[in-house]
């Protein structure tokens, strides 16, 4: 098993991206191995990112009708309060469980 190279922040070599990186030029790894990471020295311990071959990464699927529709079931899921049952326009606080309305009725 070979080690990975460890580069230090912001010095990555051309041809290796993060996650993000790779989204935001419409890719995504597309289930190759981690290729490389980088090291940002802390005090309390080193923050560590995972790069990719950016040469490996194939687009990012597009969303289908399908998913477009779940994602929308989803996200009226999370604006629907339990207590009333509308959907209130806004998603409902995890810490209130419920609408503001009905969490503080006076």
């Amino acid at each position: 098993m070979a080690a990975l190279p460890v580069y230090r922040w912001r010095l990555a070599p051309d041809g290796y991206a993060t996650r993000r990186q790779l989204r935001a030029r419409g890719l995504r790894p597309g289930g190759q191995d981690v290729a490389a990471q980088l090291e940002r020295p802390r005090r309390r311990g080193s923050l560590v990112a995972y790069l990719y071959r950016v040469d490996l990464a194939k687009p990012v699927r597009p969303m289908t009708p399908a998913r477009w529709a779940a994602l929308a079931k989803a996200n009226a899921a999370r604006r629907t309060c339990p207590a009333c049952r509308r959907d209130v326009g806004y998603v409902i606080p995890a810490s209130l469980g419920m609408c503001v309305t009905c969490a503080y009725p006076e």
